[in-house]
């Protein structure tokens, strides 16, 4: 469980430092959909 959480914590961290944003807002958008995505693939096995 807690190498799970590593791994999602990991992936969020690469893909807000890859993701290109400009204001505040895109940063909070783009922290909810890695998260959203996270979520459903931990959940569902897809993205």
């Amino acid at each position: 469980m807690m190498k799970r959480k590593l791994i999602t914590v990991a992936l969020m961290g690469v893909t807000l430092s890859l993701s290109a944003c400009n204001t505040v807002r895109g940063a909070a958008s783009d922290v909810k959909s890695v998260a959203d995505c996270t979520q459903d693939m931990m959940n569902r096995g897809q993205c």
